[in-house]
């Protein structure tokens, strides 16, 4: 696997109001910020006994003596652990043992990062132009425009915009998020579907949980159980929006 020394990451001001700071030890400390910086950026291919692996942005592999190692000296193993367990308690991130080593996984890495890097290009942008004030503040709006329907990956086939994950994550957490999010990807690539929204289309999923029954002549047949129906009658109740 490629090493990730180059490039630069978002770290928000608001991260010194949160209990993973304001609550963790120096060496905690550390240990977060040692992490952000190892995580991939973007996806990384490698090639262990014969066999592909990927890792996606906000991921990677790798051991406690390596986090010790990039982090330097006063740092323990011991200090890692647990900080690894607390993190995880806090849904920072998530920490799993593998075949190749240890999967660290930043959760909503794609949320702040991406944020930084549109804000970054903008920027530049900003900085390049020579044009007057007016055409710049049209500039400003087009900007804010683009920032908000830009859409996300946040899995193979799912996209949507920051703004619509936010919300997502306001509605279920980070927990519930990603697991409308998986069940989303697992559905649209195994049947080859397409959405307009992917957002709408795990909102419309839900209302649809609630109502307990599927659209159209299924209806008839009384409270929805999607156990007791095949493929294809479930495929009425999982359309697109």
């Amino acid at each position: 696997m490629v090493d990730n020394d180059e490039g630069y990451i978002g770290l928000y001001r608001c991260l010194l109001n949160k209990p993973i700071w304001t609550q963790s030890t120096p060496e905690q400390k550390t240990i977060l910020i040692t992490l952000l910086l190892m995580v991939n950026h973007k996806d990384n291919e490698w090639i262990w006994q014969g066999e592909k692996y990927v890792c996606k942005p906000g991921q990677r592999v790798t051991s406690l003596e390596s986090i010790q190692k990039k982090c330097g000296k006063g740092i323990t193993v011991r200090n890692i652990r647990t900080a690894l367990e607390r993190f995880e308690k806090l849904e920072f991130l998530t920490n799993k043992s593998t075949k190749q080593g240890r999967l660290i996984t930043v959760l909503n890495w794609h949320l702040y990062q991406v944020e930084l890097l549109k804000s970054t290009n903008k920027t530049t942008v900003d900085r390049q132009t020579t044009d007057k004030d007016l055409t710049t503040n049209k500039n400003d709006k087009n900007d804010k425009k683009d920032k908000n329907d830009k859409k996300n990956k946040y899995s193979d086939f799912v996209s949507m915009t920051s703004e619509e994950y936010q919300k997502l994550l306001d509605q279920f957490g980070i927990t519930g998020t990603n697991e409308r999010i998986e069940a989303l990807n697992l559905w649209k690539g195994s049947k080859g579907k397409k959405t307009a929204s992917d957002y709408l289309t795990i909102l419309n999923w839900e209302r649809r949980k609630k109502e307990d029954k599927p659209p159209g002549k299924i209806a008839n047949k009384g409270n929805f159980d999607q156990r007791k129906y095949s493929d294809s009658e479930c495929e009425s109740w999982y359309k697109e929006v």
